[in-house]
């Protein structure tokens, strides 16, 4: 079994533990328990996908449905200014 360490949260808001407790409850374990599991998803490793800013606005924006756009012109606008050269 891997060695644990204790800590203690000085300074909890008594509105912060009261939603901790609700939320332990509600997963069904205690709120050391609960703590544990915030800590470990908090600091433990990422995906690769969880890093992507493009999927995540994906992930954020799928269920409103798509959108088609053209993609812009590779032409320039305008011709570029002579400057006598």
């Amino acid at each position: 079994m891997p060695k644990t360490e204790t800590i203690t949260v000085r300074g909890l808001e008594p509105e912060t533990k009261r939603k901790l407790r609700v939320l332990a409850a509600r997963h069904g374990h205690s709120m050391e328990q609960e703590v544990r599991d915030i800590l470990k998803k908090a600091v433990g490793p990422r995906s690769e996908a969880e890093g992507d800013l493009g999927a995540a606005i994906h992930r954020r924006f799928a269920r409103f449905g798509g959108v088609d756009l053209e993609p812009p012109s590779r032409m320039p606008d305008r011709e570029p200014p002579d400057f006598g050269e």
